[in-house]
């Protein structure tokens, strides 16, 4: 059994997607300790901007004439499909960033797509896999709200987590993250700290729930 963990947050310390992720990796620890926990860091580490590029072109050029940093890309999408083909479950921690998803998440997503398993036209490999969605949000933008509409990184997550690979998504989400450092936001720190709570909460129960799911089928 494997957790993959995936962060995508370019802070280390501070991260609201980071520290909501831990609360779901503990309670899947507790069903499962020991447990490896693979990870891939993209806010850390992001992937070479040129890697969906070169590895694009690689179906349209002769094997003889590929140039290395096409072998390269080609060699670096088989490895982030293969990450995800050894798991079990999945924790997927993606904040978002002006209104989006953050381009390093979008590049690791285009390069996977590459790959001829995760090609979107083919089989959904990963079909009914459990898998937790974290995302944090500095502002609100729930219904009625001034920035109504605006996000535009939760409706692609699930649609690329979910109708394209196949996971079977829960999402644990936080807004108003920036209220506790921006002064405009202080009349809004209380509901920001009901909102964080209730974000851990959530990644606990749903921590719990993908470790359940993937402990019931290792004993069927």
């Amino acid at each position: 059994m494997t957790l993959y963990r995936l962060d995508a947050s370019i802070r280390t310390e501070g991260s609201v997607t980071r520290a909501v992720a831990d609360t779901v990796q503990k309670a899947w620890s507790e069903t499962h300790p020991g447990v490896p926990v693979l990870r891939r860091d993209l806010g850390a580490h992001p992937l070479p901007a040129d890697s969906w590029r070169n590895a694009v072109g690689v179906g349209f050029t002769p094997v003889e004439d590929r140039t290395a940093a096409q072998r390269d890309a080609a060699a670096l999408a088989t490895v982030i499909a293969d990450e995800l083909l050894a798991a079990d479950a999945y924790l997927l921690a993606i904040p978002l960033y002006n209104w989006n998803i953050p381009h390093h998440v979008k590049a690791w997503f285009d390069l996977l797509l590459t790959e001829p398993r995760f090609a979107p036209s083919g089989d959904r490999i990963l079909q009914g896999r459990p898998a937790v969605v974290v995302t944090a949000r500095g502002g609100a933008y729930g219904p009625g709200t001034p920035r109504e509409g605006w996000d535009h990184s939760t409706p692609y997550l699930r649609r690329m987590f979910a109708d394209i690979l196949g996971l079977d998504v829960h999402i644990a989400e936080a807004e108003l993250t920036l209220a506790g450092v921006n002064p405009a936001m202080e009349a809004l720190r209380g509901l920001a700290a009901q909102s964080l709570a209730d974000a851990h909460t959530a990644a606990e129960a749903h921590g719990r729930t993908i470790a359940a799911r993937v402990a019931a089928l290792t004993t069927a």
